[in-house]
């Protein structure tokens, strides 16, 4: 039986040798890689964390302790220590355990997460908690170098800071390499400002100082010593002046000193910030040397590291192509991109023009706020986001874009369903909270080359909102692209693709190829069916609506997106104020209830979105609903 084997939870931990931690490392390691070798899945910073992970579970008592992740792609080592090795096979799959932490799936993952920068403020929710409850508990955040270029990372320091709570902060940076010179300095240093010696001598100095005469030179000696000790022991004093003791960097890959230092840091009752240099992809060599292309992996070799990379071009790598097209035409476009310039496609257009590139870092309201100051002195922001991380710049969409007349090219990669990453990471919330925005354009194509025509026509619109272009995580369905150049599109017109008298079925973007596939099938019944390229949810074809909704008397919508306040919603909208609201009308979206991870196939067909779920479900609807006609 391996070691792993025989850690069913944090408590079988604490009870092994320390002989056998550096080879139980080494395990964790070894299953990482082979299994996100087959599932796909976060690798370098997993193998980052391993010792620190090791290091938390042997100094504090999770569940009782609280150890929120930030982010969460670097806790598999958490769940293999927590009782999850036996299904840890299962990663990401349909019905396995999940990618990131998830609260209903263990008791040792209190916080779930997914969005970057959320821990610091959590972790202070659950201090604050405790405090009221009576409890005396420790709270631990984790939080990366990336995660802390969020502002929300800073409004929990701040407030961390003013509260005073028991709170252990842990900054695991993974960037910095560490000289070993260097290393052994600040290990020195972290482990001399945390001992009892230390603050032992930090209380007889200000003793000493409390006997001085309380003139005003002994009080600016007073003063001069102590910033002169705390750069002594902490050469960045931001977070002191802040209101956290901080300590570090230690070798966040030394098991020993990070024990230590955290059995240390338990000790103290406000707010501490530990600051650990950890190395993305640590112990495999080809995520050591590509710690950005390891960072998120498909499946790949363990043995070579070579990933099996698919032959079909997705909607990124489309977008990727064509920003860098618009660049090259348009001296006055820039791109804006929040820590996803590899994901999102924006490469080409980061290497082909620099000084016209912007990466804001895990910053998604700066990101919109920042192209909205872009757009007031005149230039074409294209402003790409995930579509579930874009949800965090509403506001800015609104008060500093949209109010302000200012155009920003909104491009949403990973709209819909993105398959294994699970319920935080679905983009199916971005119809509803862009649309109701006054004067917003937003639009979705059924193809790459509709991407194409897309995103030239939004270059080319002189209107003075926003207009946004949402696409999924997925293959584009054409086997190649045409060499045509991209043409212009006339705003909110719909593209009828299918005749057919019985029911008019209106689809958006993912949505469109399935339509005309279940439409095949509706045939074989009998049932004769319009399909339609939406290709706009605002603004609306309100023409061919009406005109379908009079002829065929039967509309039906498909959509990848909630059915609240989506595209279904949107021409229900307009029947109303069309007055044909007695039109039969039915909407099919992803269902109400958050969906979780699996392949986006999968979901795709659970939720009735794949060609099969839209025979059914249209063929039994317009058996039980008598077509109008007015």
């Amino acid at each position: 039986m391996s070691i792993l084997e025989r850690i069913q939870s944090p408590a079988d931990l604490k009870a092994l040798p320390r002989a056998e931690v550096d080879a139980l490392a080494a395990e964790i390691r070894h299953v990482i890689i082979q299994t996100v070798a087959r599932n796909a899945g976060h690798l370098a910073p997993n193998l980052g964390v391993v010792e620190l992970s090791l290091a938390l579970h042997k100094v504090f008592d999770s569940p009782v302790d609280k150890i929120i992740w930030d982010v969460g792609h670097q806790s598999y080592p958490h769940k293999l220590l927590t009782g999850r090795y036996e299904r840890f096979h299962t990663l990401r799959q349909l019905n396995g355990i999940a990618g990131y932490p998830r609260r209903a799936e263990s008791a040792h993952d209190h916080f779930g997460t997914s969005h970057g920068s959320t821990s610091i403020a959590a972790a202070l929710g659950f201090a604050a908690a405790r405090d009221l409850r009576g409890e005396n508990h420790n709270v631990i955040a984790v939080i990366g170098d990336g995660a802390f270029t969020g502002g929300m990372a800073f409004e929990g320091l701040n407030n961390a800071g003013e509260l005073k709570k028991k709170l252990i902060l842990i900054l695991n940076d993974n960037e910095m390499s560490i000289s070993p010179n260097i290393g052994a300095i600040h290990r020195y240093l972290t482990k001399l400002t945390t001992s009892r010696i230390y603050r032992r001598f930090e209380h007889d100095v200000w003793e000493m100082l409390g006997k001085l005469p309380k003139s005003l030179r002994a009080q600016q000696g007073a003063s001069r010593i102590k910033e002169g000790l705390h750069n002594m022991v902490a050469p960045t004093i931001l977070f002191e002046e802040l209101g956290l003791k901080y300590f570090g960097p230690i070798d966040g890959h030394d098991y020993d000193v990070l024990v230590e230092t955290l059995q240390d840091l338990k000790r103290f009752e406000g707010p501490v910030l530990l600051h650990v240099v950890t190395r993305k992809g640590k112990g495999y060599l080809p995520a050591e040397g590509d710690r950005t292309g390891f960072h998120g992996v498909g499946v790949f070799d363990p043995d070579s590291g070579i990933a099996s990379k698919g032959s079909r071009r997705t909607y990124s790598h489309v977008f990727g192509d064509m920003a860098a097209y618009i660049g090259e035409r348009m001296p006055h476009a820039v791109a804006v991109t929040a820590a996803m310039t590899d994901n999102t496609g924006l490469t080409k257009f980061a290497k082909q023009f620099p000084d016209r590139f912007f990466d804001v870092g895990m910053a998604e309201e700066h990101a919109v706020t920042f192209s909205c100051g872009l757009a007031a002195e005149g230039l074409l922001p294209i402003t790409t986001i995930y579509s579930t991380f874009l949800q965090r710049g509403f506001d800015q969409i609104i008060h500093d874009a949209a109010v302000q007349d200012l155009k920003i090219m909104l491009c949403l990669d990973r709209a819909g369903l993105v398959g294994d990453d699970g319920a935080p990471q679905h983009g199916c919330f971005d119809l509803g909270y862009l649309r109701m925005i006054p004067g917003t354009v937003v639009m979705q194509p059924r193809n790459g080359e509709e991407l194409r025509d897309m995103m030239w026509t939004a270059t080319h619109w002189p209107g003075n909102r926003p207009i946004a272009v949402r696409y999924p995580r997925s293959p584009i369905p054409e086997d190649a692209l045409s060499e045509r150049e991209p043409r212009l599109l006339e705003i909110g017109v719909a593209e009828q693709l299918r005749a057919g008298g019985d029911v008019a079925i209106f689809a958006l973007g993912t949505m469109v190829e399935p339509a005309l596939a279940a439409a095949e099938k509706l045939a074989a019944d009998g049932i004769s069916a319009t399909v339609v390229n939406a290709r706009f949810v605002a603004p609306l074809d309100e023409k061919m609506l009406d005109g379908l909704a009079r002829s065929v008397g039967r509309i039906v919508t498909i959509e990848e997106n909630v059915p609240m306040g989506g595209f279904g919603s949107a021409v229900s909208e307009a029947l109303d104020r069309m007055g044909l609201n007695h039109v039969p009308l039915h909407r099919i979206a992803l269902p109400t209830d958050f969906m979780l991870h699996g392949k986006r196939e999968e979901l795709l067909q659970i939720a009735g979105l794949d060609a099969d779920g839209i025979h059914r479900n249209v063929l039994d609807w317009t058996r039980s609903h008598q077509p109008h006609w007015s």
